[in-house]
């Protein structure tokens, strides 16, 4: 029987690939438009990104900055195809060629999200009954590793987040802000994403614990692990990132 990961490197990329990637880049946006219809305010339409464009390499920690409201999630979001721009192009290097995924197919998008790209989110989605060590074990599981192992990285990211054990075996349904903050870094960064999506991974911690979250972030980009985040803590901001990208508010 063949390997399924060996047939689906076999499978076409979903669009051609233009000129002037940069072969060290792990993640090329290029002039990205996106825009919302108020069908509920007459179909009024406002533009959010306008031609926007991103470079990032291999230990690059790239800062989005601007106002609230100005893009910043919507540019992540259509990074990991979340939101479907309207124009424009997101390559992704996956299994050492470029994919875009604005137009990438189905079986395509979830190939690089398995693989390439992983997303810390501002929420943590939960499923009750499912304990918190297998809700951040799910990314590694999925990929081909051996639950066992999975839940191993997962343990000791869970003791550098300073979670109490004795929730590591229950749902986080009713964890804290914080608490749940934590299992959503240790679902992602326990995994060896290439490039890593980060919406305010610190939001909902105390100093201590954002103090372990920038340690993370160094040792990814010190692995070579292309990072792009929206940090509000300026002092964590400061730290980690290497790179920003200014968002202004449409009139």
């Amino acid at each position: 029987m063949s390997d399924p990961a060996q047939l689906l490197e076999r499978l076409p990329i979903s669009s051609p690939v233009p000129p002037l990637l940069p072969d060290e880049a792990l993640l090329c946006a290029r002039s990205l438009y996106k825009g919302f219809t108020l069908h509920n305010q007459g179909g009024i339409h406002f533009p959010v990104l306008e031609g926007v464009s991103l470079t990032v390499k291999p230990g690059d920690c790239v800062a989005l900055e601007g106002a609230s409201g100005s893009g910043k999630s919507t540019f992540m979001r259509s990074l990991y195809a979340n939101y479907q721009v309207d124009r424009g192009e997101v390559w992704i290097k996956h299994r050492g060629q470029w994919h875009d995924v604005v137009t990438a197919q189905t079986h395509e998008l979830m190939d690089i999200r398995r693989y390439s790209l992983g997303y810390v989110s501002q929420f943590l989605r939960v499923i009750p009954r499912v304990s918190a060590i297998d809700v951040a074990a799910e990314p590694l599981v999925d990929s081909g590793i051996s639950p066992a192992m999975a839940k191993e990285k997962v343990r000791s990211l869970f003791s550098r987040l300073n979670l109490p054990e004795r929730l590591w075996s229950v749902s986080p349904t009713t964890f804290s802000g914080g608490e749940k903050q934590r299992v959503n870094v240790a679902r992602a960064f326990a995994d060896d994403y290439p490039i890593l999506l980060l919406d305010e991974p610190t939001s909902a911690l105390d100093a201590d614990n954002r103090r372990v979250i920038v340690q993370l972030i160094e040792e990814k980009k010190q692995q070579g692990c292309a990072l792009i985040g929206i940090f509000h803590d300026e002092s964590v901001r400061n730290q980690v990132c290497n790179q920003s990208l200014t968002f202004a508010l449409h009139d």
